[in-house]
């Protein structure tokens, strides 16, 4: 028998990709911007005013985030992974706890839960190995029961996708309308019997959605379960104690494959008195609780609406968690955010495509991928603080609950969360790291451990478990990560491993926008910053430039927002801050705006994107740097200066009744939002100074295109960028822009005007 080589046996490729066409054209854009600004400090002196100053330094940032997106560009990497030699490679997989989190059955429709959780509950894993837990911060008993549906509809999904091999296993999209011809993925069963199983398990199924939207919609029947369930009555939403429910608990020690994972449900205490830290808050009772309950080594996290799309993920997983030289070069995994049902070519740009493969794999080829909150797995004692590559130096000082002080303000006083502890830090041997116990008899070491006093005095929420302090507690723990010395590898598999949903309407996109932006500039003014982290710890410096690009977008918006106002303003005053269309040195900004747009265009359709893709996604850009990121940055610099504190608001979760997405329906829908007034503000402004350009041109005979091209044709491409606004202007009603915003927005333009004015006076 012929001997398998080294790399038939390896579980993992890591593949870098070196692209010197596109290196040539980053220096190109790079030579062309210093080549502008150098240009502008030779006429800084020749009475060039204001306007020329600011372009100078606005130019100056375009070329300092150029350098960051050149920086994690350049080394992109592909990870090649082989779960089917997984049985050959290892003596024993890991077992996996997977964490599901909601925060309000209005804005995140339990249906949405409950599909994600089935999806979870039918991966490609061995039954016993896993454990689901579901963290309601609703503490809704409408949630607990579409929870105690769905376990009774796992009993009979799962055998089903495994007998079949059904490939999607989020039933909300298997029986979508785009599956009109069903047949079996799998060739070695027989399919004489397949029509009709499908179709009694989709009548099935919607007979599940209809239970549950019954219920959401005559809270009434809901009483029986409250009677047998006496936790929920009388419930207080943000006012309870603790909840934790063994809804379905796995056969102990049992190969069963058509078996079903633990699934529990948690609703963490919530007081007034306490802070709950919002969705990091959330993981760190989730971490705990799995850690008195099942402690496995291994976490994987996912949002409510993010269902498993590749029923292997979690293999896929093992083989670059598994198959590493030193566990340093897997802190965690990151799989790619992908998208179901999105319409076509990105209208609202919110699907990140072209962005994560560019971006995202080359910042994965410097020692990342960030942590993006969703579809990543964690190895559980590196998120208890332990440091690479001795964990002699963390461990040592454990004991399984003999009352270490220590190790009680490190992690608190719960004498079985010690001992769990315990086991994770030091164990390697799967079978003896991880206690298996009758789950249930774990309740009131959960509940304790889930209650909003435990943190007090602990290092939760700083050097333990998920970090408190920013709106994007998964950016910002990540960091903390990546500091200690780890790593983090991509997740990229032929299948893509999970799907979500985006925002739908205009109004939630723009509301997400804002509270990333934020929460990313936050991350910037905490003690786990990447800027200390280099400086200080072990983060290193290029993948700190990486992080840069991200947590900048907030701050971004100031000088994008003063550049697009220069145009208008010289139009308005007779100055120019471009040279003239007949100077010869017109042609550095010309060729650089084109090259830039054909450089970006050629990205999308390398990675199989339309023209159209490429202009909505530009678009969006503009529109949220002037919107979203602008009111971000306020916020945070309110939160500075002890005006304000931050807000993490929950963006809607779009639910299709027929259990797909049609793909189609993009709402370009506004409301009385101050996000909107800046937009709408910046709008009136250059189709203002377009007019008078124009009226000057017609009345005074000047001639304004040929002495300020470049103001023009900026101020155009403004309007073009906004032409939402403008359509929400003229269409009013209830999706339109509202009277309050537009007069709003008018006075604010007004004010610009009167500005101009006054400046050109002077």
């Amino acid at each position: 028998m012929a001997e398998h080589s080294a790399t038939d046996l390896l579980l993992q490729e890591r593949i870098p990709r070196k692209k010197y066409l596109r290196r040539g054209c980053d220096l190109v854009i790079l030579f062309l911007l210093l080549s502008l600004l150098l240009y502008r400090l030779l006429h800084l002196g020749n009475n060039k005013g204001y306007a020329w100053l600011l372009a100078f330094f606005c130019e100056s940032w375009f070329t300092f985030i150029w350098l960051l997106n050149v920086n994690i560009k350049w080394c992109p990497v592909f990870y090649k992974t082989h779960p089917e030699r997984l049985v050959n490679s290892v003596s024993e997989l890991p077992p996996v706890d997977m964490f599901v989190t909601t925060a309000d059955p209005v804005l995140e429709p339990p249906i949405i839960t409950v599909d994600t959780v089935l999806s979870l509950l039918a991966v490609d894993y061995p039954a016993k190995k896993l454990a689901c837990y579901v963290s309601d911060d609703g503490c809704s008993p409408y949630t607990f029961y579409s929870l105690i549906q769905a376990a009774e509809f796992a009993k009979l999904w799962n055998p089903f996708c495994k007998k079949y091999g059904v490939q999607v296993r989020a039933p909300c999209a298997y029986f979508s309308k785009q599956i009109t011809q069903p047949h079996p993925s799998s060739t070695s069963v027989p399919s004489t019997d397949f029509g009709e199983e499908w179709s009694e398990m989709k009548n099935r199924y919607y007979e599940l959605r209809r239970k549950i939207e019954n219920a959401g919609r005559n809270p009434a029947t809901l009483l029986n379960l409250t009677r047998e369930h006496p936790e929920f009555l009388g419930i207080e939403r943000g006012n309870h104690p603790s909840i934790v429910k063994v809804i379905t608990a796995n056969r102990e020690n049992i190969d069963d494959p058509e078996g079903i994972p633990h699934l529990i449900y948690i609703s963490r205490e919530k007081r007034q008195k306490f802070p709950h830290h919002y969705k990091a808050g959330t993981m760190n009772v989730l971490t705990r609780v799995s850690g008195v309950m099942t402690n496995a080594p291994i976490m994987l996290n996912v949002d409510c609406d993010m269902f498993v799309n590749n029923p292997q993920i979690i293999l896929h997983a093992m083989c670059l968690l598994l198959d590493t030289s030193t566990e340093t070069e897997s802190g965690f995994v990151q799989c790619f955010q992908r998208f179901h049902g999105a319409p076509k070519d990105d209208p609202l740009g919110n699907q990140f495509i072209v962005s994560q493969e560019v971006q995202v794999r080359g910042i994965a080829g410097i020692g990342g991928p960030l942590y993006a909150g969703t579809g990543c797995f964690h190895r559980r004692k590196i998120i208890y603080g332990q440091h690479p590559p001795n964990p002699e130096i963390h461990t040592s000082k454990l004991s399984s609950g003999n009352g270490n002080e220590e190790v009680a303000c490190k992690f608190g006083q719960s004498l079985p969360f010690m001992a769990s502890v315990n086991r994770a830090m030091r164990g390697t041997d799967y079978e003896k790291a991880v206690r298996r116990p009758d789950i249930s008899s774990c309740i009131e070491a959960a509940t304790e451990v889930a209650s909003c006093s435990y943190e007090l005095g602990t290092d939760w929420g700083d050097e333990v478990g998920w970090v408190y302090g920013a709106a994007v507690e998964d950016v910002l723990t990540g960091v903390k990560i990546h500091s200690m010395g780890w790593r983090s590898v991509l997740l990229e598999p032929e299948i893509t491993g999970f799907l979500g949903c985006a925002p739908a309407s205009f109004a939630t996109s723009m509301l997400q926008q804002k509270r990333w932006s934020t929460g990313l500039l936050e991350v910037l003014f905490t003690k786990h910053s990447p800027i200390l982290g280099a400086l200080a710890k072990n983060l290193k410096f290029r993948l700190c430039m990486g992080y840069l690009i991200f947590l900048l977008w907030a701050a971004r918006s100031i000088p994008e927002l003063c550049y697009s106002l220069l145009s208008p303003y010289c139009l308005i005053t007779g100055a120019s801050f471009l040279p003239k269309g007949t100077d010869s040195a017109m042609i550095i900004p010309a060729t650089l705006f084109s090259l830039y747009q054909v450089y970006t265009l050629l990205e999308y359709i390398a990675w199989g994107q339309s023209v159209r893709s490429w202009w909505n996604n530009e678009r969006m850009r503009r529109i949220s740097s002037a919107t979203a990121w602008l009111f971000g940055l306020l916020s945070v610099l309110l939160k500075l200066a002890g005006l304000s504190e931050t807000i993490f608001e929950i963006t809607k979760k779009e639910e299709d009744s027929d259990g797909g997405s049609e793909g189609n329906a993009v709402q370009w829908t506004f409301d009385s939002s101050p996000l909107f007034v800046s937009g709408t503000a910046l709008l009136m402004v250059h189709v203002g100074a377009l007019f008078v350009a124009v009226s000057r041109a017609v009345l005074e005979g000047e001639d304004v295109l040929g002495r300020q091209t470049g103001e023009v044709f900026c101020s155009v491409w403004v309007v073009l960028s906004f032409l939402p606004f403008l359509k929400g202007m003229v269409r009013g009603g209830n999706d339109g822009i509202p009277w309050s915003v537009c007069s709003k927005a008018l006075v604010v333009a007004l004010l610009f005007f009167t500005f101009c004015r006054r400046v050109s006076k002077l």
